[in-house]
C-alpha cells in the first residue's frame, strides 16, 4: 500500500448516494487521478491518503484510495487555495485572498480560536465572521469524525451514515453502546456492531451485547418468515450466537419487554410455548386482525328472499353474457362476495378462479361499484390484468407507496392509509399467498369499513418470502366465508402441468411417459450431462416450441448451493447464453461479475430505489419508487466512469444502481422456486437430482410446476423426483395471525 499527499484540485464525479468520488489531486509537481467513497471531502482541501495504483481498461492509471486524512494546509498558498474552491459558502477566490493576506499561514488558527478577528477583512461583517467559523467547525467535525471511526475498520460508506445519524453524539455512543448502531442504522447489523464493540473493549457478558443479541435473532427468524420465536428456540438461537447460556440471557427478555421491543405472549395452557415477538411483529399481526374484525360485515340474515333470489338471477344473466357456466362453488363464491365484507377464493390451477373472478367483477360493475385489482409483484398484476381484461397494479402502486426516507430506518411510506382510504367499493387481491404480514397491515389500514375486500390465492404454494402466512393464517381462523375450488375444468384439464400439479399435492405417481404436449420428463444422472441439455432446450427447442425468447425461459432449482444450485448454474448460463464480448461492457468484484444483457433479480425490497420509463426519445414518462424482491430484469448499461449499472425491469421501469448497491441484485438464469411465487414463465426447466429432505418436497415441487404456464421440462432422477412427491414435509412458519383473529372473533 503506497501513501500520496496533495491538494484536491478537482472533483470530476461523485455519487451522492454512496459518495463514489473521482478526482485530480495534485502532489507536488504530480496530478495523480483519484477514485474512492467519500462525502466529507472538498476541492482545495490537502490529503494524506492510503491506496494501491490501479489501471482502468478505459480511464488508465488510477489511485485507489482505501484509507485517508484531511490535514490542515500548511502554507498560505494551500490556504488560500482551500478557502477560495467553494468549500466554505460565501467565501470566493477574492475574499479567500484578502483573508490570507491578512492573516498569512496564521489563518486557520485565527479562523478556529480569534474567529472574531476574520472581521478587520474588508467585506465581512461580524455576522459573516461567526457563519465562516461555524462551518469550518462543522467540517473538521465530520473530518475528525471520519478518522476515528476508521480506527474500528469501518468503511467511509458506514462511517458517513454514521455521522450523518448521530453526529459529534457519536464517541458517546461508540463508547457506551454500540449495538445501537445495529438498531438505527441501516447495513450495520449485529456483527459489525459486535466487532466494533470487541474493538472498543465491551465484554461479552455485556447487558447491551445480550440484548442486542436477542433483537438480531428475532431479526434474523423474521427474515426466514417467522413472526415469532419460541422462547426456548429464541435463546438457543441466541446463545449460538453470543457464546452465552440460557441462564444468563432469560432475565434479558423481561427487560426487553418492559423497553417495548420485545412482547411475550403466554398461553393459558401450563404446557404451551411462550412466544416472543419482537414488538413490530405482534403489533403488525394485532392490528391485522383488527382490522379484519372491522372489515368483516355481513348481510346474510338481514337479506329478504326477493333479494336473495335477485342475486341469482344477475349471476344467471352474467352467465349467459360471458358464455359461461359456473358451478355450485364458483355461484357460491359470487354471493358470498355480494352479502360479505370479507372473502376468501383458494384454489389450484385449473379450478376455474379466474373464471370466478371474472364474474365477481362483471356482477359488481353491473350494481355501478368501483373495483381494484392488485396483486403483490408486476408479474402476477399483469397476469391478472391479462385473464381480467381489467387493469390490475402492485399493491405498492395502489396504495401509492412513496420512497422519501422516513427517519434512518428508511421505512416505506404509503401514501393510501388511514387518513387517506382507497376510494373503492371493492378490492380485490390476487395470488395472497405471496403477501406478507407487514405489506397486509399497510393495504388494511388503506381500506375503509364498508369496502369488500376479496382475497384469492392457492393456500398450497409456499409462503411469502417476508414474514408470516397471511392467507393460510386467515383460512385456518375459520372466522371469514370462503370458498376452496377443486374442481378441475375441461380446458385446464387438457393440461398435464395441472393435472400433474394436482397429483402432486395429492401425495400421486405422475405419469412420465413423455406423451404429454407440455409436462416432461429426462432421465439424466450426470450433472455435466443436465447442463448440456438444459443449454440446448433453451437456445434450440423451446425457444420455438413455446413462442419464446432464451431469457423468458425460466431455469428453477431448490438449491442456492451445490452442483444444480443457483450459484453454479448461472455461471454457466451467463457463459453460453450471454457470453463475453468487446461490445459489452462487465462488473467484476470478488465472485461477482454482471455484464450487459445480463438478466437479473432484485432480491431484497428496497422502497427508496428510483425509477423511470422512458420513451423511444429517451423522455421520462413515467416515475416511481421502489423495486422488490424477486423483481427480474436485463441490464441496459454498465457506467465504468460513473461506477453505475442501469436495469430494466418489468413495465419498462429502468433503475440505476451504484455499484456499492450491487449487492441488491444477482443474476436470474436460474433462480429458486422460493424466489419465483407469483411469477408465471412460457417454460420452465427443473434440474432434480438430490438435495435435503426438508427442502426436497411436496410443497416445493408443486409450487414450481404451477410456475409454468405452457411448458414444463424436469431433468433428473426418476427416483428424486418421486421422493419429492412422497414427502409432506413443511417447515413450521411461526405465525400467530390465526391466534389474533380467534381471540378478537370468538
Amino acid at each position: 500500500m503506497e501513501t500520496v499527499k496533495g491538494f484536491i484540485e478537482h472533483i470530476i464525479y461523485r455519487n451522492a448516494d454512496n459518495g463514489y468520488t473521482v478526482l485530480n489531486l495534485t502532489s507536488g509537481e504530480e496530478e495523480i487521478t483519484c477514485v474512492g467513497f467519500f462525502k466529507t471531502m472538498d476541492q482545495g482541501e490537502t490529503i494524506e491518503a492510503e491506496g494501491d495504483y490501479t489501471t482502468h481498461p478505459v480511464y488508465g492509471e488510477q489511485f485507489k484510495i482505501e484509507r485517508y486524512q484531511i490535514v490542515p494546509p500548511d502554507d498560505a498558498a494551500s490556504i488560500e487555495r482551500y478557502l477560495g474552491s467553494g468549500a466554505i459558502k460565501g467565501v470566493g477566490e477574492a475574499l479567500a485572498a484578502r483573508i490570507v493576506k491578512r492573516f498569512g499561514t496564521d489563518t486557520y488558527r485565527i479562523i478556529e480560536e480569534e474567529p472574531e478577528r476574520l472581521a478587520e477583512v474588508k467585506g465581512i461583517s461580524e455576522r459573516k465572521a461567526r457563519e465562516i467559523a461555524v462551518m469550518v467547525y462543522e467540517k473538521r467535525d465530520a473530518r475528525e469524525a471520519m478518522t476515528f471511526l476508521q480506527k474500528y475498520g469501518i468503511s467511509n460508506t458506514l462511517a458517513i451514515r454514521i455521522y450523518e445519524s448521530y453526529g459529534t453524539n457519536l464517541y458517546g455512543i461508540l463508547k457506551e453502546n454500540p449495538y445501537q448502531l445495529a438498531e438505527d442504522i441501516q447495513g450495520i447489523g449485529f456483527k459489525i456492531a459486535d466487532e466494533i464493540a470487541s474493538k472498543i473493549g465491551i465484554h461479552t457478558d455485556s447487558d447491551y451485547r445480550i440484548r442486542s443479541g436477542i433483537l438480531y435473532t428475532l431479526m434474523l427468524a423474521g427474515a426466514e418468515g417467522h413472526c415469532y420465536l419460541p422462547q426456548d428456540i429464541l435463546l438457543k438461537k441466541a446463545g449460538e450466537l453470543l457464546g452465552l447460556e440460557s441462564a444468563v440471557m432469560e432475565p434479558h427478555l423481561g427487560n426487553l419487554a418492559m423497553d417495548k421491543k420485545l412482547v411475550i405472549k403466554r398461553s393459558s395452557q401450563a404446557d404451551a410455548e411462550c412466544k416472543v415477538y419482537a414488538s413490530t411483529y405482534y403489533y403488525a399481526e394485532l392490528n391485522c386482525a383488527k382490522m379484519l374484525h372491522d372489515l368483516n360485515i355481513s348481510a346474510k340474515g338481514d337479506m329478504l328472499p326477493t333479494e336473495e333470489q335477485e342475486i341469482i338471477s344477475k349471476i344467471d344473466r352474467i352467465e349467459e353474457e360471458l358464455d359461461i357456466s359456473l358451478d355450485e362453488l364458483q355461484k357460491r363464491s359470487v354471493e358470498d362476495c355480494v352479502k360479505n365484507g370479507i372473502f376468501i377464493l383458494s384454489g389450484g390451477p385449473g379450478t376455474g378462479k379466474t373464471t370466478t373472478i371474472n364474474a365477481i367483477i362483471r356482477y359488481f360493475l353491473s350494481e355501478g361499484m368501483d373495483i381494484y385489482l392488485a396483486a403483490p409483484t408486476g408479474r402476477a398484476a399483469k397476469r391478472m390484468t391479462e385473464a381480467t381484461g381489467y387493469e390490475s397494479r402492485t399493491i405498492h402502486r395502489l396504495l401509492e407507496l412513496n420512497g422519501a426516507a422516513s427517519g434512518e430506518t428508511k421505512a416505506a411510506r404509503f401514501e393510501r392509509n388511514e387518513e387517506n382510504p382507497l376510494e373503492a367499493d371493492v378490492i380485490i387481491i390476487d395470488e395472497m399467498s405471496m403477501v406478507d404480514v407487514f405489506l397486509f397491515q399497510a393495504l388494511l389500514k388503506a381500506i375503509t369499513v364498508g369496502t369488500r375486500l376479496v382475497m384469492v390465492g392457492d393456500v398450497n404454494q409456499l409462503p411469502s418470502v417476508g414474514a408470516g402466512q397471511v392467507l393460510r393464517d386467515i383460512m385456518d381462523s375459520e372466522r371469514f366465508p370462503m370458498v376452496v375450488l377443486q374442481k378441475i375444468f375441461r380446458q385446464a384439464g387438457e393440461s398435464d402441468i395441472v393435472w400433474n400439479a394436482h397429483r402432486i399435492y395429492a401425495g400421486e405417481e405422475l405419469v412420465l411417459d413423455n406423451k404429454s404436449r407440455d409436462f416432461f420428463f429426462l432421465e439424466r444422472n450426470d450433472t455435466n450431462v443436465i447442463y448440456k441439455h438444459m443449454i440446448q432446450l433453451i437456445t434450440e427447442k423451446l425457444p420455438s416450441y413455446v413462442g419464446a425468447q432464451p431469457y423468458e425461459i425460466q431455469v428453477l432449482t431448490p438449491m442456492r448451493k451445490g452442483g444444480l444450485g443457483v450459484e453454479t448454474l448461472n455461471g454457466i448460463l451467463q457463459k453460453y447464453l450471454n457470453p463475453p464480448s468487446d461490445n459489452k461492457k462487465e462488473y467484476s468484484n470478488g465472485d461477482v461479475l454482471l455484464r450487459e444483457h445480463d438478466k437479473v433479480m432484485q432480491i431484497k425490497n428496497n422502497y427508496q430505489l428510483e425509477w423511470e420509463v422512458v420513451s423511444k426519445y429517451g423522455i421520462a414518462i413515467d416515475k416511481g419508487c421502489g423495486i422488490f424482491n424477486g423483481d427480474i430484469g436485463i441490464i441496459l448499461q454498465i457506467n465504468e466512469y460513473a461506477h453505475e449499472v442501469v436495469v430494466e425491469f418489468d413495465e419498462h421501469r429502468r433503475v440505476t444502481y451504484a455499484y456499492a448497491q450491487l449487492d441488491e441484485i444477482e443474476l436470474a438464469y436460474a433462480v429458486t422456486i422460493h424466489k419465483s411465487q407469483g411469477s408465471e414463465y412460457p417454460a420452465v426447466i427443473m434440474p432434480l437430482l438430490s438435495g435435503p429432505r426438508m427442502l426436497f418436497n411436496r410443497n416445493l415441487l408443486y409450487t414450481g410446476v404451477t410456475r409454468a404456464k405452457m411448458c414444463v421440462t424436469i431433468l433428473g432422477s426418476r427416483k428424486t423426483l418421486q421422493e419429492m412427491v412422497d414427502n409432506n414435509y413443511q417447515n413450521r412458519r411461526y405465525s400467530g395471525l390465526a391466534e389474533r383473529i380467534r381471540e378478537l372473533i370468538p
